[in-house]
C-alpha cells in the first residue's frame, strides 16, 4: 500500500461542536504552499451541501476535498439524505476505487443530528462528546473546544469559534480568518 503524504493534511482546522441541538462546523482561511508560504489567507473550507441540510468541512488537498465534496453529495442524494448511510458508502467507496484511494483529505460532515469523521482508510467516526477536530490545528481546537464545553456557557458556535481561535495563536498553519455553517436540530 502506497505511504500517505502526512504534509498534506498540514494546512487547516476543522471543527464541529454539537450542544443543546445545533451542531457548528468551522474552519480558518490559510492556505499554505509547501509549508513554508501562506498563499491565501481568506479560503472557505466548509460547504452546505445536500439541499443546505448538510454541512462538510475539509483538511487535506484542496483539488481531493472538492472531489470528495462531489462524491459524498452523490451518495446523499442517492440515500435520500441520510447522512450516516451516505458516510459509511462514501468511505467503502474511498477505500477501494482506485482513483479515490489517491485523494488525501479528511471530512467532518454533520446534519441537525449526526456529526461523522470521514477518511479514505474507511474510517466512519461519531464523536463520543459531540467535538471532532482534523487537520494541523486538530488537537488544540479539539482541546480547547472540550475544555470550554465543559467549564463555559457557550453555544456550540461560539465554541467552535474560540476553539479555533486558540488553536490559531498554536499553529501556524490556522488563522483567525473562521467561516462557521451551523445547524439546528428540528428545522
Amino acid at each position: 500500500m502506497r505511504e500517505r503524504n502526512v504534509n498534506l493534511f498540514i494546512g487547516t482546522t476543522i471543527i464541529a461542536v454539537r450542544k443543546d441541538g445545533k451542531t457548528a462546523v468551522a474552519g480558518d482561511g490559510q492556505v499554505s504552499l509547501a509549508s513554508q508560504t501562506i498563499i491565501k489567507q481568506k479560503a472557505v473550507k466548509i460547504r452546505r451541501l445536500y439541499k443546505d441540510q448538510v454541512v462538510a468541512g475539509f483538511a487535506g488537498g484542496v483539488a481531493d476535498a472538492f472531489a470528495l465534496f462531489e462524491r459524498f453529495e452523490g451518495k446523499l442524494e442517492e440515500s435520500h439524505g441520510n447522512l450516516p448511510r451516505a458516510a459509511v458508502q462514501l468511505a467503502k467507496d474511498w477505500r477501494t476505487d482506485k482513483s479515490l484511494r489517491r485523494l488525501e483529505a479528511l471530512l467532518v460532515v454533520a446534519d441537525a443530528k449526526t456529526l461523522l469523521l470521514i477518511s479514505g482508510s474507511g474510517e466512519v467516526i461519531e464523536p463520543d462528546d459531540g467535538i471532532v477536530a482534523v487537520g494541523s490545528g486538530g488537537s488544540f481546537a479539539l482541546a480547547a473546544a472540550r475544555a470550554l464545553a465543559r467549564h463555559a456557557d457557550l453555544p456550540a458556535r461560539e465554541i467552535a469559534r474560540e476553539a479555533l481561535e486558540i488553536a490559531a495563536e498554536i499553529c501556524v498553519f490556522t488563522n483567525k480568518n473562521i467561516t462557521i455553517e451551523e445547524l439546528t436540530e428540528g428545522r
